[in-house]
């Protein structure tokens, strides 16, 4: 991690407590919406009913439409205050508590479970936002793809942690229902996410000085709204990411639940593949900053989604375990690399001074596709009893639109607009 990579006066050590935090939050997207909590919840708590996914998929979606509504002005008010990193102990403080509300969720108990989800998923997607507004404080402006990448890649490497500690707990409990251990599994994760974040507390600091001339959090968003044209780059990127984070987090929300209903993996099994899944998306995010800043922002982008592309086809064709290993590693490199890539895009083309409020766009930009990527998955099946694969190749739409939408931004061009915001 060299120093030249960073903004003037910011330490490494403070780049380690910002990567800290993803790290932390991992913990949750891996164990809770991607590998166990997931699929558990539409097994047992929903006991196996035609309508289980869907009705996972539109808790996941209220909870994603609530931080789309109040993510742009909680970073509104943020940056007015200059108070990105109290709210960020809130958000984290709301997320721990209701994650481990999660391990009450029996079977049967579908209106709790589904209450814990929408309001533990809203208090992540605001910390989300928060965190990465700190990005452009901490990296130089030439090296935001490695500095996001640096913090992308420490995350995959907790959600691991966190899902390795949950399985060798589900390995001392052989032959048990899902019932006894899924719960404890939740405590563990409530646990890893409080315990990792310190440092991030600890040692980032806020850089942001209050603008109290600028208080009111829905005066900056009209004057955001009003001022979109000298944003077009970054307003045509925000739809682009709209439309393949669509697909991204559908493969995140849904990936234990194609992995035991359409290739029959037992909870063990598809632990496993996500445990090496999470490795290889590491490697993605890491390795693809430094590709990113080499090749360009654009290219870097349309070459993950091509990779996407591939893996929609080998997911939705693949009827034996190797193939489904393959696409599934192959959906873990473009993970890391395509979500590092996106946050880096919109460091680079934010107004300096209102970094929260467009991290807060930007949340709002992956929310949306959040509440519409699952949920389309989720009504396929529901609409086509329960079809998995024709509901894979539905999402897969969506990577394509992206594609055809990143020609016509110009990053650089995007970079003097941002910087001659006020």
């Amino acid at each position: 991690m060299p120093s030249s990579a960073l903004s003037s006066g910011v330490k490494l050590r403070e780049v380690w407590a910002w990567s800290c935090y993803d790290f932390a939050n991992s913990a949750y997207t891996t164990v809770v919406i991607t590998a166990v909590f997931s699929a558990y919840f539409v097994s047992a708590v929903a006991e196996g009913k035609t309508w289980g996914t869907f009705a996972w998929t539109l808790a996941l979606s209220v909870s994603n439409a609530l931080v789309l509504a109040t993510g742009p002005l909680v970073g509104a008010w943020a940056d007015a205050h200059a108070a990105k990193k109290p709210l960020l102990l809130a958000s984290t403080l709301g997320c721990v508590l209701c994650t481990a509300g999660l391990a009450l969720a029996a079977p049967g108990a579908i209106g709790l479970a589904l209450a814990f989800v929408v309001l533990s998923n809203v208090f992540f997607g605001l910390g989300e936002n928060l965190i990465a507004a700190f990005l452009p404080e901490l990296a130089d402006s030439q090296a935001m793809g490695r500095v996001s990448g640096w913090g992308w890649s420490f995350g995959f490497l907790g959600g691991l942690l966190a899902l390795g500690l949950c399985l060798l707990y589900i390995n001392l409990s052989p032959g048990k229902p899902a019932s006894d251990f899924v719960p404890v599994t939740m405590l563990i994760t409530a646990a890893f996410f409080a315990v990792a974040s310190l440092p991030t507390f600890l040692f980032l600091r806020e850089r942001a000085q209050p603008q109290p001339a600028a208080a009111s959090p829905w005066r900056r968003l009209l004057e955001t709204v009003r001022k979109a044209a000298d944003y077009r780059d970054l307003r045509r990127f925000l739809l682009c990411l709209v439309f393949y984070q669509a697909g991204i987090m559908a493969v995140i929300a849904l990936a234990a639940i194609y992995a035991e209903q359409a290739m029959k993996f037992t909870t063990q099994q598809t632990i496993t593949l996500i445990l090496v899944v999470n490795v290889t998306a590491a490697l993605g995010a890491f390795g693809f900053g430094y590709l990113q800043d080499a090749i360009g922002h654009v290219r870097a982008v349309a070459l993950t989604l091509a990779g996407w592309i591939v893996m929609i086809l080998l997911a939705g064709f693949s009827w034996d375990r190797t193939s489904f290993w393959i696409a599934a590693n192959l959906a873990g490199l473009c993970m890391g690399s395509s979500q590092a890539a996106g946050r880096a895009i919109v460091g680079y083309l934010a107004p300096p001074a209102r970094l929260a409020e467009f991290f807060g766009l930007w949340g709002l930009a992956v929310k949306a596709a959040a509440i519409f990527g699952p949920l389309t998955y989720g009504a396929v099946t529901w609409l086509f009893a329960g079809n998995h694969r024709l509901g894979i190749f539905a999402v897969g739409v969506y990577f394509i639109v992206g594609l055809a939408l990143l020609p016509g931004i110009d990053v650089e061009r995007g970079r003097k607009a941002a910087l001659a915001s006020p």
